[in-house]
């Protein structure tokens, strides 16, 4: 679990160039940072100093990069002093960054199919990894949300197997470019699964052939009791499974431990740094999710 990315870690002044409100208290922003847009992996994020008179500063998951515009999306939700301080930055303000932080998603082999399922705060990721995978690789997303999604949305085109009924709507920016996508919600929003995302995932799972399943990979960010359901999807079909774990993290770089979750490998037990040992675990080492 050595961390391949430590030597690509940058501090930037990174300038707001976008910052748009979504019900929910849900805030995207978007900043030009070009050195961590080059280098950024899904999985991956950055930690920003919400305001100068705040010197902590707070862990954001990266939503997409644009490397040739030197842009960095993020997506957060104001919901403690820090990140309310965060959305009062406005356009053309500074915020000082650390970024790519972390162990990405392992998304080299192309022979899979990816199954991205990202709950709230946890759906950036799954964004960046199938903008990372579109064109090389199969994907498909599920997004669950209590609050409207904070994208724009669509139809879908694209019949997946085992997902009837009301589940008709897609995150446009993927339906666009030919990834499909499916939303899940429990507070009775519109063209959504009416239930938890990781039964909607199941629920496609189970309709897909015995050699079509074997070919997925699940991997998952969110809410920890929703890590939880995937983790049982996972160990259900006995599928590879990779979480995307948040914490409240104090440096972000590993050097206070802070952020610590137990491991069990080989038979030890560890215990590592979600910062950069992570966030990114495969659920048959996290003993909370076995």
């Amino acid at each position: 679990m050595a961390n391949e990315h430590r030597n690509t870690l940058f501090e930037e002044k990174a300038e707001v160039l976008a910052h748009i409100t979504h019900p929910g208290d849900q805030f995207v922003m978007r900043v030009r940072a070009p050195k961590t847009a080059a280098k950024a992996k899904p999985g991956q994020f950055v930690h920003l100093r919400v305001s100068d008179e705040r010197a902590l500063r707070r862990p954001i998951s990266i939503m997409l990069t644009d490397p040739e515009r030197g842009t960095v999306d993020l997506l957060y939700k104001a919901i403690g002093e820090g990140t309310h301080l965060l959305s009062e930055r406005k356009v053309g303000d500074v915020v000082p960054m650390l970024g790519p932080i972390g162990e990405p998603f392992d998304l080299s082999d192309e022979s899979k199919r990816y199954v991205l399922i990202g709950g709230g705060v946890g759906i950036p990721p799954m964004i960046f990894a199938a903008d990372d995978l579109n064109g090389r690789a199969d994907c498909v997303v599920f997004a669950g949300s209590e609050v409207e999604f904070p994208f724009a949305l669509k139809p879908s085109t694209t019949l997946l197997p085992g997902i009837n009924g009301n589940a008709i709507l897609a995150i446009s920016s993927l339906e666009e470019r030919g990834i499909a996508s499916r939303l899940a919600s429990n507070a009775g929003l519109y063209g959504c699964y009416e239930g938890h995302v990781p039964n909607l995932a199941r629920d496609y799972l189970a309709a897909l052939s015995d050699q079509e399943r074997s070919r997925c990979v699940l991997l998952s960010c969110g809410p920890h009791p929703m890590l939880h359901a995937v983790a049982r999807v996972g160990r259900e079909f006995d599928l590879p499974t990779y979480l995307s774990l948040e914490e409240h993290m104090a440096c972000g770089l590993g050097g206070c431990a802070g952020c610590v979750v137990k491991t069990i490998e080989d038979g030890v037990e560890k215990y590592r740094r979600v910062c950069v040992d992570g966030p990114v675990f495969q659920a048959d080492l996290l003993p909370e999710f076995a």
